[in-house]
């Protein structure tokens, strides 16, 4: 069973473009609907065996529990962090230990947000009619991805893909489609490979440091520029290949999953369309650039030799320079919104579901509808900690 990818990049632009400035017309609060109605269109357009995915997901339900985290969160500021103060300032008569240990605290709620939030999408999310869930395990998720994230740290780095399979396998042996579970075969080791080109451009690297401190600066220069390139691929190559590894070890009710993405495609893809949005809001930003000039000092321009330049637009006057650099300000940020969404996201997601094959196909008829996961939170912590604005 394949997967097909449809929609047009038109109607995408215009949908983000839309509900981007209904966004910032309600000072945020339509980022709710907005996330609800892109995620919709994505979905609709994901269809594997010709099946589309379907998000049923309520920004009513969003709103509410982002209010609730936000409640929850500014108790932790307003109280822990007080009670840090106090003791960093008894204990060693500065706020250094306080900033620290709150820093510290949150980081667990980063990751309790990230799969709360995972748990959300997923129990919104259906496929042929039946519902994906994800079990209960949140704080479970948190300490482990706290004391994976600092096995690898010391390790500098060399059981990164310990630490990937083993919260991978966390979710996915809790993840559900209808009344069947998923889970995650395979071993961490066979992630290393995915590892190649990171490894590669270390050792060009120590090349490059070793000819600097032998005073051959162009060729050290030189190897660290390349290291860079390589490191760069290589972050790419890692996050697709381990993806790719897997996925062909997922297994549910029988069926089992092939994937097949390209590394260098998703990087292009990324690197293009970044370039393709950027140049898209580069007279916005020079405009502004100008405007801002103007409203700070009109004699530094006039010393630059640009005041024929920008006589039209010096006459407006400064309230209305004003209104059209906050005009410009946000256009920016909805015309950068919109072309990522059309020229990375859009692609990224084409690429890696087109690739995407189940088989054997007739096992998914022998799965039944589960019950609704009545999440009354939704993403809320995800949303107030800024770790659930992706889709």
């Amino acid at each position: 069973m394949t997967t097909d990818v449809v929609g047009h990049r038109s109607a995408l632009f215009w949908l983000a473009l839309k509900t981007g400035v209904l966004t910032v017309l309600t000072l945020g609060f339509y980022r709710f609907w907005m996330r609800t109605r892109l995620r919709r269109w994505y979905w609709s357009a994901i269809r594997p065996g010709g099946h589309p995915l379907e998000y049923v997901g309520d920004p009513v339900e969003k709103l509410l529990g982002f209010l609730f985290a936000v409640v929850v969160l500014a108790f932790y500021i307003g109280v822990v962090n007080l009670v840090l103060m106090f003791a960093s300032f008894s204990l060693f008569q500065d706020n250094f230990a306080a900033y620290v240990s709150s820093l510290v605290g949150v980081i667990p709620l980063w990751f309790f947000a990230q799969y709360r939030a995972r748990r959300y999408v997923l129990a919104r999310t259906r496929w042929r009619g039946l519902r994906f869930g994800l079990e209960p395990g949140a704080w479970g998720y948190a300490w482990r991805a706290v004391v994976h994230w600092l096995v690898t740290i010391l390790s500098a780095g060399l059981l990164l893909p310990r630490m990937t399979f083993w919260l991978e396998k966390y979710k996915v042996d809790r993840t559900f489609f209808g009344t069947a579970r998923m889970t995650q075969g395979g071993t961490w080791t066979m992630l290393y490979p995915a590892m190649k080109p990171l490894f590669l451009a270390l050792g060009i690297g120590l090349l490059g440091g070793a000819a600097i401190l032998s005073e051959n600066i162009p060729v050290g220069a030189g190897l660290c520029v390349i290291a860079g390139f390589v490191g760069f691929y290589g972050l790419f190559h890692y996050r697709v290949e381990t993806l790719r590894r897997l996925t062909e070890t997922k297994s549910i009710n029988g069926v089992s999953l092939d994937l097949a993405p390209n590394a260098f495609r998703v990087m292009m893809i990324y690197v293009l369309g970044s370039l393709l949005a950027a140049s898209a809001v580069f007279i916005p930003m020079v405009l502004l650039g100008i405007l801002l000039l103007l409203i700070q000092s009109a004699d530094m321009l006039a010393e630059m030799g640009l005041e024929d330049t920008i006589a039209p637009i010096a006459g407006l006057g400064r309230y209305a320079i004003i209104a059209i650099s906050v005009m410009i300000y946000f256009s920016i940020f909805l015309l950068w919104s919109a072309l990522t969404n059309v020229f990375v996201t859009l692609p990224v997601i084409r690429h890696y579901f087109s690739t995407l094959t189940l088989y054997p196909a007739a096992a998914i008829d022998d799965i039944r509808q589960r019950p609704r996961d009545e999440f009354a939170e939704a993403e809320g912590f995800a949303d107030a900690l800024d770790v659930g604005a992706s889709l």
